[in-house]
C-alpha cells in the first residue's frame, strides 16, 4: 500500500471524466457551498408504476395531473415516504415490519441476495415528480442538475425531454450530474420526473448484512439530495486542500489546492482561477478546450504562500484541537465569477504504517495513535436527521472513542462535516456479503458503476479531515482485476490518506492489509481480550468485534414492544436481533444465568444484561488500550443501530445509554487505571499526548462484606500516550467468592483522574479456546457472582441542582451512600418533571457508579432544555440494590 497517492489527476482521469459530461453523467462531487444552488427538498410526489399509465414525457409537463400520488420529500425512499404518509405502521414497533407487502423473507435472511416476492409493490418502478421555478438570474448560464444518491436505476425526464436513462444512471453510490440548459425553462415552472427501478440481487446497492433487517423496498428511492445549479462558461468542482509536513517537524504544513475545471462549451475557454485560504490569495489563469475538463492546482513550490508556516493543525479531539481553515475558491471567466464555491478543511497528515508483526499503525501528524472506535450506522430507511446526527457524533466523543467505521453505508456530507468538526476520525468503505463481493459473477456492466462509484465517493470525501483511510474490500479483499482498477482509482483521484484492500487479513498483490476481523461477534468472557492470542483479543488491529447482545434499557424495550411480548424473551426480541448466527441470545443468556443467576422478570433480566455489557465493553476497550502498540486498533461492532435492535451497540435507537455505554466510556478515559482478569495487573493507561508526573494511584481489594484485604499507593509518572504497569495484585487469602476491587488515580493536586470498580470471583471464567468459532469463544467454566444478589437494600441521599447554558441544561448531581453496606451499580436519570419520562439524548459524566459506605459522587449532565418540554427536571436514582430516590 502506498504511503501517499499522487496529488494530481492523470489525463487517463480526464479523459474518463470528459467522457462522463459528454454522455451526460458526470462522477464529480459538489462541495458544499456552491453558490447559486437551489435544493429541491420540498413539493415532490411518489406513485408506483403499476398505477401510472403515463410516461416520463407525459408525467414530466406541467398538464400532468398527479392525482392520487403520495407526497413526498427528497431525500427519501420509497418506504420512508409511505410511513411519513401513514400508508403503512411504523416498521420499526414490534413486528410491524413483517406486515408490510414484501416483507415475507426469512427472518434474520440477508435480502440484499434474495428476489423481491412477485407480489411486491416494490419490485415495480417507482415515479417521484416535482415542479419548481427558476430564477430569472439564471440567464445565459449553463445549468447542471445534480443527483447526490439513488437506488438503483433511473429514467430522468425534465419539461419533457429524457435527461438520462437506465442504462448510463445506475449505481447507489454515484453521483450524477446532468447539463440541462437545453431543457431548462426559466421564469415558468419546469418538472422533474424520475423513474426509479429496485435492486436486484446482482445490483452494487445495500445490503444491512446480519445488522437489522433490509426494508422491503430495498432501499430504492432518491435517497440523498438533488439540486439544480448555474454557472458560467466554467464550473468549478472537486476543490480540495491537500497537506504535506516536514515529519517530524510541525513547524510548515505545504499545501497544495486543487480543483477540476468543467468547460461544457463548444468553443474553448479562458478563465482565471482564484483561491483564498489562511490569509493567502491565489490566482492563476487557465485555459480550456471545447468540452475539457482539466484538473488545475496551485503548489507550494510555486506559490510561497502555501507554505503555511506555524499552522493550526487539525487533530483528532483525543489529540488536540480539530482546527479548521476556510477555503474559497472560485473561477472568473469574461472578468465575472463563473463559479463560486467555499469550503472547511484540515491542516493534517495522516499516515500508516506495518510495524515489524505486520499490523498496521495510524499516525496523524506523525504521531502515532490508537484508533478506539464503533462501527456506525445510519437509518434503516435511510432518513436524514441532522440533528440526530449530531447528538450521536457527541456520543461518540463523549465516550472518549476516536473513530466511527462506515463499512458500505457512506452517507450524507453532513456526517462528514461534524467529524470534521467533533475531531472523529473516519474509516470508510465499501461492504461484504453481497454482490459487491461477488466478484465472479459481475458483468461488464458492473465494473463500471464500481469504477465510477469509487471515484465519486473518493472525490466527495477527499476534502474532509477526518477521512482515516478507505478500504476497497471489505470481509474480503478484491480480485487482482478489481484491485487494479480500484488502485487507478485512487491515483487518478489524488486520494490523500491510507488506503487498505479489506477489513480482513487475507493478502493481496499489494502485500498484507495490516488489520484482522477475527471476530468475536456474541458473547466473551472479560478475560477473552488479554487471554487470546490467535482470533480477537488485544493485538493487532480488529476493524470489527464485539462481546456480544446489547440489551436496551427498560424504557427503549417498552418502546419497542407491544405489551404482549415484552417477556419473556419471544420471536418479536428476535425479529429485532441480528441475521444468521445471531437470531438468538442464547449464548449471551446462559453467561447471563451462570453469571448472575436466571432472571426473575423482564426488569431483573434488563438490570443483570448491563452489568454483563458494561463489564465486557469497559474489558474490551481496556485490554487493547493496555497492549498499545502491541494492539494498534479495535472498531467495536457496532456503536449504534439503523433500528431499534437488542444487538451490537453501545446506545439504543432511541438514544439511550446503557450499561455498553458507560463501560466503554470508562475504559476510554482519557487518563485511566484499570485491572487486568487475565493476570491480576494493575495498569494505568494515558491516551492524551502529555506527561504526568506525581500521580497518586490507590489499590483496594475489599470481601463481600467489605472488610479490606489488600491496599497499595504508589506514585507514578506517566510518559504522553502510553501504558503504565504499575502492580501485580499478589494471591490474596481469605476472599470470598464475590470479591471487590475499587481503583482510584488522582493528580499531584489531588484532582481525581479516574474511578474504577471491579466485582470479581474466586470462581473465575474458564476460556475454552480450543472450540472457538469465528464468532465467538466457549466458556469451560463461568465466573459465579451471584453472590450479588445478597447484597442488602440501600437507600442512598440524593441532591440536584440545574442551570441552564446556551440551549443546554447542566444538572450537577451528588449521590451518597450514608449506611454501612456497598450502594452497587447506581443508576441516574434525569426526568421530565415527577411524573414524566426520561430525558434523551443525555450526557452523564458517569453512571452505573458503586459507592463505599460513606462515599459520594458530584456527577454532571448535560443536554438539551427543549428536551424537558417546559418541565423542570428531576433526578431519579436506582441501581442493583438502591431503592428508588428522586430529587429536584
Amino acid at each position: 500500500m502506498s504511503k501517499k497517492a499522487t496529488r494530481a489527476a492523470t489525463a487517463v482521469a480526464l479523459l474518463i471524466l470528459a467522457f462522463g459530461l459528454a454522455v451526460g453523467v458526470a462522477p464529480d462531487a459538489r462541495a458544499a457551498g456552491s453558490s447559486s444552488t437551489i435544493v429541491l427538498q420540498q413539493g415532490w410526489a411518489i406513485q408506483s408504476s403499476a398505477k401510472v399509465a403515463d410516461s416520463g414525457d407525459t408525467i414530466s409537463t406541467p398538464q400532468f395531473k398527479a392525482e392520487g400520488w403520495y407526497p413526498a420529500t427528497v431525500p427519501s425512499t420509497v418506504l420512508a415516504a409511505l410511513v411519513a404518509d401513514r400508508v403503512y405502521p411504523d416498521p420499526y414497533y414490534g413486528a410491524n415490519l413483517r406486515s408490510i407487502p414484501g416483507a415475507e423473507y426469512p427472518v434474520g435472511a440477508n435480502f440484499a441476495n434474495l428476489p423481491m416476492p412477485d407480489d411486491s409493490p416494490f419490485k415495480v418502478p417507482w415515479w417521484y415528480r416535482t415542479e419548481f421555478r427558476l430564477p430569472a438570474s439564471y440567464k445565459d448560464k449553463n445549468l447542471w442538475l445534480d443527483f447526490n444518491g439513488i437506488n438503483y436505476r433511473a429514467n430522468v425526464w425534465l419539461n419533457g425531454v429524457q435527461i438520462a436513462d437506465q442504462t448510463k444512471m445506475a449505481g447507489m453510490w454515484r453521483l450524477f450530474e446532468f447539463d440541462v440548459t437545453a431543457a431548462a425553462r426559466l421564469g415558468a415552472t419546469n418538472v422533474l420526473a424520475v423513474e426509479i427501478f429496485p435492486p436486484k440481487p446482482d445490483s452494487l446497492s445495500i445490503t444491512w448484512v446480519d445488522w437489522n433487517p433490509l426494508p422491503p423496498d430495498k432501499d430504492m428511492g432518491v435517497w440523498r439530495e438533488v439540486s439544480i445549479s448555474a454557472s458560467g462558461p466554467i464550473a468549478l468542482r472537486d476543490p480540495e486542500v491537500a497537506t504535506d509536513l516536514d515529519l517530524p517537524s510541525l513547524e510548515v504544513a505545504h499545501l497544495t489546492v486543487s480543483a477540476n475545471l468543467v468547460n461544457p462549451g463548444k468553443e474553448a475557454a479562458h478563465g482565471v482561477l482564484k483561491a483564498r485560504l489562511a490569509g493567502v490569495n491565489l490566482a492563476q489563469e487557465v485555459d480550456l478546450g471545447p468540452g475539457e475538463t482539466k484538473v488545475v492546482s496551485f503548489t507550494p513550490g510555486k506559490f510561497e504562500g502555501l507554505n503555511l508556516k506555524q499552522p493550526r493543525l487539525w487533530w483528532p479531539a483525543q489529540m488536540g484541537t480539530p482546527n479548521l481553515y476556510d477555503l474559497h475558491i472560485e473561477v472568473e471567466s469574461g472578468g465575472k465569477t463563473s463559479e463560486e464555491q467555499s469550503l472547511q478543511f484540515g491542516v493534517r497528515e495522516i499516515t500508516s504504517e506495518l510495524d515489524q508483526d505486520k499490523h498496521r499503525v495510524f499516525s496523524v501528524n506523525g504521531k502515532r495513535i490508537l484508533i478506539r472506535g464503533g462501527g456506525w450506522a445510519p437509518d434503516m430507511m435511510l432518513r436524514y436527521d441532522p440533528e440526530r446526527e449530531e447528538e450521536e457524533m457527541r456520543y461518540t466523543r463523549d465516550m472518549g472513542l476516536n473513530t466511527i467505521r462506515l463499512e458500505g453505508k457512506l452517507v450524507d456530507d453532513h456526517l462528514f462535516e461534524l467529524a470534521d468538526r467533533y475531531g472523529v476520525l473516519v474509516m470508510a468503505g465499501w461492504c461484504c456479503c453481497d454482490h459487491w463481493e461477488r466478484w465472479r459473477t459481475w458483468k461488464g456492466e458492473d465494473y463500471d458503476i464500481a469504477t465510477e462509484s469509487l471515484r465519486t465517493e473518493l472525490l466527495r470525501l477527499r476534502s474532509h479531515a477526518s477521512l482515516l483511510m478507505f478500504a476497497y474490500g471489505s470481509d474480503n479483499p478484491p480480485p487482482p482485476r478489481v484491485e487494479e482498477m480500484y488502485l487507478k482509482v485512487i491515483k487518478e483521484t489524488g486520494w490523500p490518506n491510507p488506503y487498505i484492500s479489506s477489513a480482513s487479513a487475507r493478502p493481496t498483490t499489494i502485500g498484507p492489509s495490516g488489520v484482522k476481523m477475527t471476530g468475536p461477534y456474541d458473547y466473551v468472557a472479560p478475560s477473552y481480550w488479554l487471554d487470546d492470542s490467535e482470533h480477537g483479543g488485544a493485538y493487532g488491529f480488529n476493524t470489527e468485534t464485539s462481546p456480544g447482545p446489547a440489551i436496551p434499557v427498560i424504557e427503549s424495550i417498552r418502546e419497542m414492544l407491544p405489551a404482549d411480548k415484552l417477556w419473556p424473551v419471544n420471536e418479536v426480541w428476535e425479529l429485532h436481533a441480528g441475521g444468521g448466527e445471531f437470531k438468538k441470545f442464547d449464548i449471551f443468556n446462559r453467561a447471563l444465568d451462570a453469571r448472575y443467576g436466571a432472571p426473575t422478570g423482564l426488569d431483573d433480566y434488563v438490570e443483570k444484561s448491563q452489568l454483563q455489557t458494561y463489564a465486557g465493553e469497559r474489558a474490551m476497550y481496556e485490554a487493547y488500550s493496555q497492549n498499545k502498540y502491541k494492539s494498534t486498533g479495535v472498531i467495536q461492532w457496532m456503536e449504534n443501530n439503523a433500528w431499534p435492535s437488542m444487538i451490537w451497540h453501545l446506545y439504543d435507537w432511541y438514544l439511550r445509554p446503557g450499561g455498553g455505554y458507560f463501560g466503554a466510556k470508562k475504559g476510554c478515559e482519557p487518563v485511566h487505571i484499570q485491572y487486568s482478569d487475565s493476570n491480576g495487573a494493575i495498569v494505568v493507561v494515558n491516551s492524551t499526548y502529555q506527561a504526568y508526573s506525581g500521580l497518586q494511584a490507590k489499590v483496594e481489594v475489599l470481601n463481600f462484606d467489605l472488610t479490606p484485604k489488600f491496599s497499595h499507593a504508589a506514585t507514578l509518572d506517566v510518559a504522553p500516550d502510553s501504558s503504565n504497569a504499575l502492580l501485580t495484585l499478589p494471591k490474596i487469602d481469605g476472599l470470598s467468592q464475590t470479591y471487590f476491587l475499587k481503583l482510584d488515580l488522582s493528580d499531584d493536586a489531588g484532582r481525581t483522574l479516574s474511578h474504577n470498580f471491579y466485582w470479581l470471583s474466586t470462581h473465575p471464567d474458564v476460556n475454552d479456546f480450543a472450540n472457538s468459532t469465528w464468532y465467538y469463544t466457549p466458556l469451560s467454566s463461568y465466573a459465579d457472582y451471584k453472590e450479588l444478589g445478597n447484597l442488602p437494600r440501600v437507600r442512598v441521599d440524593l441532591t440536584a441542582r440545574s442551570r441552564s447554558h446556551g440551549g443546554e441544561e447542566i444538572t450537577e448531581v451528588t449521590v451518597k451512600n450514608p449506611g454501612s453496606t456497598l450502594a452497587f451499580f447506581v443508576h441516574l436519570e434525569v426526568l421530565k418533571g415527577k411524573d414524566g419520562g426520561d430525558v434523551h439524548p443525555i450526557q452523564w459524566q458517569d453512571n452505573y457508579v458503586s459507592l463505599l459506605p460513606g462515599e459520594s459522587r458530584q456527577i454532571t449532565a448535560t443536554y438539551g432544555a427543549a428536551e424537558l418540554g417546559g418541565a423542570k427536571p428531576v433526578v431519579r436514582v436506582d441501581g442493583w440494590n438502591v431503592e428508588t430516590g428522586s430529587a429536584d
